[in-house]
């Protein structure tokens, strides 16, 4: 079982089925239809939540009790482990790269981005990106320990959520990430149609944070080789076409 915005669950449903695996996905009951469709059309079980902290402690609390194995999203050595094959790629194609933009949520992708990245090139910079709504590495980093945030809505919905208090990840990016940089709602929204009408690219907004952190100049580096990962396209075409109206 696991807790889910919507891509982790859609791909460890996915993986349940190829080897015929029973699956839990509590998902938080505003999760984008395309991704909860795609989840379910998969096999798996859902279960809606009030919201991904909720959606986190009931699966959690359901292991416990011997309903079934947890696998966090972010806070897992081998879900850390595949997020780090992107690095991989990243330094395979592009060897002079000078910085790594990344997603931030739960920092499980950027974690495995920061350790692969600075076993291949130490030199290169490894830098985070939250939204406004949710931001618990900058607030738990200032603080020096995981502190709990007020979460509030945002586009990028699968960004959103307080850190597990439990989780491997905040060690990881307090060591091995350069800087993080946060965004708004309007700069999300600029950037996914940025994409759409410059690289005609459907990104969700989840993904796009690494766009609108260079777009709004929240991220000013001249000169420097940047590789953005834009780490999915699962919005809903309903929410796309009114933002690009």
């Amino acid at each position: 079982m696991t807790a889910s915005a919507g891509n982790h669950g859609r791909a460890l449903a996915f993986a349940a089925r190829e080897v015929n695996l029973p699956l839990t996905v509590y998902v938080p009951e505003h999760a984008p239809k395309t991704k909860v469709d795609a989840i379910r059309a998969s096999g798996a079980d859902l279960r809606p939540c009030r919201d991904y902290d909720d959606a986190e402690r009931t699966a959690k609390e359901r292991a416990a009790a011997g309903d079934g194995l947890f696998i966090s999203p972010y806070s897992h050595p081998d879900v850390i482990a595949g997020a780090g094959t992107v690095a991989l790629e990243i330094h395979d194609e592009w060897p002079d790269v000078d910085a790594i933009v990344v997603p931030i949520g739960g920092g499980g992708l950027i974690s495995g981005i920061a350790l692969a990245s600075r076993a291949i090139a130490s030199t290169t910079d490894i830098i985070g990106v939250e939204v406004e709504a949710s931001s618990p590495f900058t607030h738990s980093l200032a603080a020096g320990r995981i502190v709990h945030i007020d979460v509030g809505p945002s586009l990028a919905d699968g960004l959103i959520g307080n850190l597990d208090p439990d989780t491997v990840t905040f060690n990881i990016v307090r060591e091995n990430v350069s800087r993080i940089v946060v965004v708004d709602e309007d700069s999300l929204k600029k950037a996914i149609v940025h994409a759409h009408d410059r690289e005609q690219l459907v990104v969700e907004a989840a993904g796009a944070v690494g766009i609108a952190a260079l777009l709004s100049r929240r991220l000013d580096l001249p000169g420097k080789r940047i590789a953005v990962v834009i780490s999915g396209g699962n919005i809903d075409p309903e929410k796309l076409t009114s933002l690009l109206a």
